[in-house]
């Protein structure tokens, strides 16, 4: 996890998942998977030019976001709504690992609400890679998201 300083902050969360490439980039194509282990509710599938909804019903929120980008099995790009973007990038180390990379970038307002805002997404995304793991390698569902603020459910 590194938070890079240029004239804004790009934030970059990784791990490695004992999964082959292909299943560790459709956990994150496809909602199904994907509700696993962030949010709660998909519009579709991610497809490049395909703008989805993402919702955290738990929380009473939602997300816009546009496909800008996906490369089978090497990367995903996205913007959001507030218009960061993200991008996935899957390094296969070998027919059973994954390296998986994250990458958020494009914060706006002052500096104080750049710094909270990508300290917020670096351990939202370390927390979507451990569920991620925990997911794909143990069939685990930790909920993580649903437990990160209990108290703010809806």
């Amino acid at each position: 996890m590194t938070i890079t300083l240029n004239s804004t902050p790009v934030v970059k969360a990784e791990m490695m998942i004992r999964k082959p490439v292909n299943d560790v980039f459709q956990a994150f194509i496809e909602p199904s998977t994907t509700t696993k282990f962030w949010f709660t509710k998909s519009s579709g599938r991610l497809e490049k030019g395909k703008h989805v909804r993402w919702e955290w019903e738990m929380y009473g929120v939602s997300d816009n976001i546009f496909v800008k980008d996906i490369e089978e099995n090497k990367r995903i790009f996205i913007e959001s709504s507030d218009g960061t973007t993200v991008e996935w990038i899957f390094t296969p180390r070998n027919e059973q690992e994954t390296m998986v990379s994250i990458s958020n970038s494009g914060f706006s307002g002052n500096g104080d609400e750049i710094a909270a805002r990508a300290i917020d997404s670096m351990g939202g995304y370390t927390m979507v890679l451990c569920g991620l793991k925990a997911y794909l390698e143990h069939s685990i569902i930790l909920n993580l998201v649903l437990d990160k603020a209990p108290d703010y459910h809806i």
